[in-house]
């Protein structure tokens, strides 16, 4: 972008386009030094269940097929329970790894090889117990549409490393989250800070190509014509979406060059592709965290991915969370194991967080849909499992505990708005600084909550 669009677009945005303003001139770190450079979010669309995978319960499994509590059940709101649930135990195996001791499960055999370079966060809660509002509180921090994602507040609040690619990139995978697109949306902000999202085989943005008989050269000049005619719209508006549009244009001509090289697994050696289980390539999720590390090398701030198919309640064959749950993992263990190990072999893990979970927990007590010998659990947001590293994260620790049945987090908790602050803090930004003036009030990611979680910063 040059001339009037670029000048008007950096003042409106309060940031170098290219992300060179320093701490001390950016009004939203407060002085800040970031440890993150990018984020790459690993999100497990329909809400995991921890029981099987990370917060080992072995009185839950001397409680299996008893009647619930009614302790548990007073006062409480449910999806789908409804009367008096049996306590369903562990489906899964679990053992401790490396010099931590971490207890992970079986259902994730290539993860266990990764526990000492992980922080566990086994006491996460949320007010939210059903999908779409619990994604969009732990994305945009508000459990309604309109907020702008946490991807979108970071390239506001530091704009993007590059000049060639978005600073927020999307990739989804068996068919992305039930809450859609708006997970990525901008809201509020300018559309600029929009997701992009690309699809990890075939074109990876549709219509980037140019249309038959029109080559680069041609493009180019229509596109500056267009632009010159919105400059001259923008000087008599003053709207700032028409700066959007500017740059949107600008940059969606270099992408056509730069989008097909960096979403081109193809080169990549074999060793590397056997590090993720590519293999014959099938495996989106797999494509996509190999993705994630070539859009972080090429400096994409915020990498987002969804992955779909954990919402394992047990209404069927091959669902819940014995051999439905098993399969989704085993979709995802070595792909996202093999993306620690990338990262951390490049040097790269330093300068990028990375960050797994979902959007709720699930019950130590069997929902009431599931019928026998299909092993369910309901939604759940008083204590759930997420795990971060690299960026300044604590490795090899687990920070919080539940109770011995895994219902309520007794120490240690973290909000979905502290989680939030955290991130934001590791990328050099402060929370309670990075807000927008929207229809006469201030809003931020975090609303009017969250707390850096300091325990566990390195």
């Amino acid at each position: 972008m040059s001339g009037l669009g670029a000048l008007s677009l950096s003042s409106m945005l309060g940031t170098d386009l290219l992300g060179g303003s320093t701490a001390s001139e950016n009004p939203f770190t407060n002085g800040l030094l970031p440890k993150a450079k990018n984020v790459i979010f690993l999100h497990m669309a329909g809400a995991p269940s921890q029981l099987e995978l990370f917060d080992y319960k072995p009185l839950l499994q001397k409680l299996d097929g008893q009647d619930c509590p009614q302790s548990l059940l007073k006062g409480k709101r449910f999806a789908f329970i409804k009367g008096v649930p049996k306590m369903l135990g562990p489906q899964s195996n679990f053992s401790q790894h490396g010099k931590s001791g971490a207890w992970i499960s079986d259902y994730l055999p290539h993860f266990s090889e990764v526990a000492d370079e992980i922080c566990f966060l086994k006491a996460v809660h949320t007010e939210e117990f059903n999908h779409a509002p619990a994604q969009f509180l732990m994305y945009t921090g508000s459990p309604r549409t309109g907020r702008p994602s946490m991807g979108s507040w970071t390239t506001y609040g530091l704009g993007s490393m590059n000049d060639n690619l978005p600073g927020f990139v999307v990739l989804v995978s068996r068919g992305g989250p039930s809450s859609g697109k708006r997970l990525w949306g901008s809201g509020f902000l300018p559309s600029i800070h929009q997701g992009v999202q690309c699809a990890s085989t075939g074109e990876p943005i549709p219509n980037l190509e140019n249309p038959k008989g029109v080559d680069p050269h041609l493009r180019k000049k229509a596109i500056d014509a267009i632009n010159k005619i919105n400059e001259l719209e923008y000087q008599e508006s003053l709207d700032p979406e028409i700066l959007t549009r500017i740059s949107q244009y600008e940059l969606a001509f270099r992408m056509q060059s730069s989008v097909p090289e960096v979403m081109n697994i193809d080169n990549e050696p074999e060793y590397i592709k056997e590090l993720y289980g590519i293999g014959d390539g099938q495996n989106n999720f797999a494509n996509n965290c190999l993705l994630a590390r070539r859009l972080v090398e090429k400096g994409v701030r915020f990498v987002q991915l969804y992955d779909r198919s954990w919402d394992h309640h047990g209404a069927g064959p091959g669902s819940g969370v014995g051999k439905g749950m098993l399969g989704s993992c085993n979709y995802v263990d070595q792909a996202m194991t093999g993306l620690v190990k990338d990262l951390k072999q490049r040097g790269l893990l330093d300068s990028t967080l990375l960050v797994w979970g979902g959007e709720f927990g699930r019950t130590p007590m069997m929902e009431a849909r599931t019928g026998k010998g299909y092993a369910g659990r309901d939604h759940h947001g008083e204590a759930f499992t997420m795990w971060m590293t690299g960026a300044g994260i604590k490795r090899g620790h687990t920070h919080g505990a539940t109770d011995e049945i895994g219902y309520y987090g007794i120490n240690g908790r973290v909000h979905v708005h502290d989680l939030q602050a955290t991130i934001l803090h590791q990328l050099g930004l402060d929370h309670e600084k990075l807000t927008y003036r929207f229809q006469g009030r201030d809003y931020r990611l975090t609303d009017v909550h969250g707390k850096v979680v300091k325990d566990i910063l390195a």
